[in-house]
């Protein structure tokens, strides 16, 4: 839990904006706590709960000077926007509800002096004002309040100051900030998703990488689709994607690192055989893969800086999809060495492996959580493709989510919420076969699709943007 005080923090935004691939301009963001002693609150929420009721928060637009325009438009629809995206961000967390806007007793509160009985009388228990201006350089700057309704106390503040046309991303900040104020758990909304994106006929599609922000915004394609992408990684400096394309004149897949800022693609290694579900480690600087060689398949470990590649499972069996552990220590991977599909463990260096599943089925795709406490899997039982987490010893197993194909799941940055694909299976008079995006959060109960124009597999999600 967070500690109900009023806190001060202070990010910068860097000038150039790899992550997306486009130069901004200064986005600089505080939190600042305004005037006044700190005061204790009583709001928060458990992140770790079963179902719970969603915690009501009022989300008025933005205060703003009467009139106002900006090169992006009227700085009162911006207010309108921003507030919207915040609220939107906040619901899809499952944990929040924004409230019904027609209840509101008044449509512009002081940002600075709120009438807390107006928002009691309609059930907020927390309430977020501020006031929008253009500055002179023409920057944003909004500052931004929480109040606690029920103890009518302001829990924290925050100024961010920002380029009119990243007033999205300013949403996406505020959203991470409020959720992290009442959950002590980091945010996630300010981050994206890379996946691959299906189009043309469904039974043969073609397959192109492409990024979007964590809700479906901001989406654009960064392959031409000549050749066919699976799997994409992000780096953790979310300056790199890794994905693997299939090249058709030698009838293998060849491992990509594709740079978001440069947007150039470039061969991760020249491999006699074919490469196979490549994944950063948590520093960025070696990768872990999967390399076939007549029918056999084998963990190794590449340093990326030198491009040297170590062995690091010798079975005469498949072992693929590695993923490292938070901490960079363990490798969790998939292997059928015992005579089915399992989970297994193993140190960096390739010795003191575990199996850790046990469960009736069989399992793959495994990835470990960024807070290292669990590890998340695709499951195959009695025909039913399901995705769930266990503990990094294969205790506490958990089936969150059951489909006729759930696959592939990829963590928020914060580890509280997952992605993954379904598909539709095929129909005799051939429909179905679709193919979306859902997220859900650890308690299997915040079940949701990802708007995208395409259908959509493979998700992989980025750590936050710094």
């Amino acid at each position: 839990m967070s500690s109900l005080r009023t806190r001060s923090h202070h990010r910068r935004i860097s000038d150039h904006y790899q992550a997306f691939g486009f130069a901004v301009l200064a986005l600089l963001l505080g939190a600042i706590g305004f005037a006044g002693a700190p005061a204790r609150a009583v709001l928060e929420v458990d992140v770790t709960r079963g179902y719970l009721e969603p915690l009501p928060v009022a989300i008025p637009d933005f205060a703003v000077p009467f009139p106002a325009t900006t090169s992006e438009g009227a700085l009162a629809e911006i207010s309108r926007k921003l507030a919207e995206v915040v609220g939107e961000d906040l619901g899809r967390s499952g944990l929040f509800r924004a409230v019904d806007r027609s209840a509101f007793l008044e449509a512009n509160p002081d940002p600075r002096r709120p009438v807390f009985a107006r928002w009691n009388a309609i059930g907020a228990q927390a309430l977020l004002t501020g006031q929008l201006v253009v500055r002179n350089d023409g920057n944003l700057q909004l500052e931004v309040r929480l109040w606690d309704v029920v103890a009518q106390t302001q829990m924290t503040g925050f100024r961010y100051v920002a380029p009119p046309r990243n007033w999205r991303r300013v949403a996406h900040l505020v959203a991470d900030a409020v959720y992290e104020r009442l959950t002590g758990e980091k945010g996630y909304f300010d981050s994206q998703i890379v996946y691959v994106a299906e189009t043309g006929p469904k039974t043969s599609p073609k397959k192109q990488l492409a990024i979007m922000d964590q809700d479906g915004a901001n989406h654009r394609l960064l392959t031409s689709g000549r050749n066919n992408v699976i799997l994409p990684r992000f780096s953790p400096s979310q300056q790199e994607i890794v994905y693997l394309s299939l090249i058709e004149a030698e009838k293998r897949w060849r491992a990509f690192l594709y740079n978001l800022d440069s947007r150039k693609h470039e061969t991760l290694g020249s491999f006699n055989s074919s490469t196979l579900a490549p994944r950063f480690s948590p520093e960025g600087n070696q990768m872990v893969l999967s390399i076939g060689n007549s029918g056999n398949v084998d963990v190794f470990l590449l340093d990326l800086p030198t491009r040297k590649t170590t062995r690091l499972t010798t079975d005469p069996s498949i072992d693929s999809s590695p993923s490292f552990s938070a901490d960079g220590e363990r490798i969790v991977f998939e292997s059928d060495r015992s005579g089915s599909q399992q989970l297994y463990t193993m140190n960096v260096n390739g010795r003191d492996i575990r199996r850790i599943s046990r469960g009736d089925g069989v399992y793959g795709t495994p990835v470990w959580s960024p807070r290292g406490d669990l590890i998340a899997f695709t499951k195959i039982r009695r025909g039913e493709f399901q995705i769930g987490v266990m503990r990094p010893d294969g205790t506490g197993e958990r089936i969150l989510t059951t489909g006729a194909k759930d696959e592939g799941p990829t963590w928020s940055p914060n580890g509280r919420v997952l992605m993954f694909f379904r598909s539709k299976p095929f129909l005799s008079d051939g429909s179905g076969g679709d193919t979306s995006l859902w997220s859900v959060d650890l308690t299997g109960y915040n079940l949701r699709q990802i708007p995208t124009p395409f259908g959509a597999s493979d998700p992989a999600w980025s750590p936050l943007i710094d």
